[in-house]
């Protein structure tokens, strides 16, 4: 599972951070946080999914949210928190909600679903870029230009490789859930 994915757990209850921390590390490398400042002191690039509890004392996991969209990570966001989600969620840049009490598996699942979700919208991005490339050329191109570029050649064998990935992961997935979450992530980064 872990392809160098890093996740930051940040929550002010030591215990329970160290717990689900311990509960990733087999698949995935992981670093705690036990405060707002602190997760933001362990925030970095290579940083994919933080697990971010939204009642702490000082900077609040809405804080927290807050100064890591403003600064630009590209990281996905799992609210992980005893607070019931309300209205005020709609407008909070977090990429999923999960409710305490939180079981390994449910934790796992959610991990892995994020990044799951993180690689189908790159290829899936990739792939609509490289598809428009591929059109602007065979509208300008004639079919023997294009048939002797060995660009174009290696463009369409990039863009049938991702067709197929982006096809493979939309049958992989199984719950309605799984497939408007994709969606949702793709909606939100316009």
């Amino acid at each position: 599972m872990s392809d160098g994915t890093e996740v930051l757990v940040v929550d002010d209850e030591t215990r329970l951070a160290d717990l689900f921390a311990a509960w990733l590390e087999r698949d995935w490398t992981v670093e705690t946080a036990y405060d707002g400042e602190e997760a933001l002191a362990e925030m970095a690039d290579s940083v994919e999914v933080v697990l971010l509890d939204r009642r702490m004392p000082g900077l609040s996991g809405d804080d927290v949210l807050e100064r890591i969209r403003e600064q630009g990570y590209d990281t996905r966001v799992v609210m992980v928190t005893a607070v019931d989600p309300d209205f005020d969620i709609i407008e909070m840049g977090f990429d999923d909600y999960l409710v305490k009490p939180v079981s390994k598996d449910e934790l796992l699942e959610m991990v892995d679903d994020i990044v799951s979700r993180s690689d189908y919208e790159a290829d899936i991005q990739e792939y609509y870029t490289l598809v428009s490339k591929k059109a602007l050329l065979e509208s300008e191109k004639t079919d023997r230009e294009l048939a002797t570029n060995e660009e174009y050649l290696d463009l369409c064998d990039r863009v049938d490789e991702l067709e197929a990935r982006v096809d493979e992961t939309v049958t992989e997935m199984t719950t309605h859930d799984e497939f408007v979450g994709a969606f949702q992530d793709l909606q939100s980064d316009k």
